[in-house]
């Protein structure tokens, strides 16, 4: 009966999931500071003629954002799911491992060394100084990370979740440093960077975040797969044929990968890899076969629809969509573990 339910409510949110989606895009190219019209954007989108900038308006700026949007909140749902199956914790995230802190410390690194070479290295693989700056911080976080984690006898999760959080307030203590001796304009950058936003999407970026993630939808079927075994312990996995600490140096650099990614197209966005998996989990259950394609699906909606909130809640001024993805999804996850509770009591 429960295996028949849980079956029911996989089919039921994939199809939920899907529509959302599709939903979520139409209207981030319809609402903005400028309302287009749903007909207009439709019009743009299949080629055919638009009143004024319409076509333009969608083609250049508001369908890259939308794209972006989808693939960071993909992204991030998706490296926070695996985090969460790889710890055997469902309150882990991609902080644990401490790439958001140290794509802090590159970016600000960059913003208040890197002012008088912004140019430089700006249109480089189409992302900016402080992007480059953020990627290769956390690549270089979650590295060291790894290397203390393991040893003769593998990888330790338990020193990899100790360690990120060591790392994490070593990052925070250098970020402030860095903000301690930065000026008026460089403070306003960092903290505008920390919360997260999606102004700056192109065709190069879309196409950086959406690779990363055809290659993590890619390997799901084996990691569904890997992940669930990996829920009985240790050595039952090894006892069942996966190679544990094979499987966890995929994880790691795929997570690595699309957290540092994500975090450098995009600025830092909280709450998306923590909350959404977790979500999707109470909904349908914990086979990660399932799991992780729908927390993907389910990130892509919250950063669209928050992306969505943050043009048009205060229009023409743009909100932080990380702000926003904290004010959609918070109120609505403790609604779900109060509900969650009361059923259990």
């Amino acid at each position: 009966m429960l295996a028949r339910t849980r079956q029911s409510r996989r089919r039921q949110g994939t199809i939920v999931l899907g529509g959302a989606l599709l939903v979520s895009v139409l209207l981030s190219l319809w609402l903005g500071s400028v309302n287009l019209g749903a007909v207009n954007v439709l019009k743009a989108l299949v080629g055919l003629e638009a009143p004024g900038h319409t076509a333009q308006i969608v083609q250049a700026i508001r369908l890259p954002r939308a794209l972006l949007a989808a693939s960071v909140g993909a992204l991030l749902a998706l490296c926070g799911a695996i985090l969460q199956g790889l710890f055997r914790n469902p309150l882990a995230d991609p902080s644990l491992i401490g790439v958001t802190a140290g794509a802090s410390v590159g970016a600000s690194l960059m913003i208040v060394l890197g002012t008088g070479m912004s140019g430089v290295l700006t249109g480089v693989a189409g992302m900016s100084l402080v992007s480059l700056g953020a990627f290769l911080g956390g690549l270089l976080t979650v590295w060291l990370v790894y290397r203390v984690a393991t040893g003769i006898n593998g990888t330790s999760v338990a020193t990899m979740l100790l360690m990120g959080i060591a790392v994490s307030a070593l990052s925070a203590s250098a970020t402030g440093l860095l903000e301690y001796f930065a000026d008026n304009e460089m403070l306003r950058r960092i903290s505008l960077w920390r919360m997260g936003g999606l102004e700056g999407a192109n065709l190069t970026r879309v196409l950086l975040a959406g690779g990363i993630l055809a290659v993590a939808l890619l390997a799901l079927p084996s990691f569904g797969w890997a992940l669930n075994t990996l829920l009985l312990g240790e050595s039952q996995a090894r006892h069942l044929g996966v190679d544990v600490e094979r499987l966890k140096t995929r994880l790691i650099i795929l997570v690595a990968a699309g957290v540092g990614l994500s975090v450098a197209v995009a600025g830092s966005i909280a709450f998306v890899g923590l909350v959404v998996p977790h979500m999707i989990r109470l909904w349908v259950g914990p086979d990660h076969r399932y799991l992780l394609p729908l927390s993907a699906l389910g990130g892509a909606v919250l950063l669209l629809l928050a992306d969505v909130a943050a043009r048009t809640v205060m229009a023409p001024a743009e909100l932080p969509v990380g702000l926003v993805t904290a004010l959609l999804g918070a109120p609505f996850f403790i609604s779900l573990l109060r509900q969650r509770r009361f059923e259990g009591a």
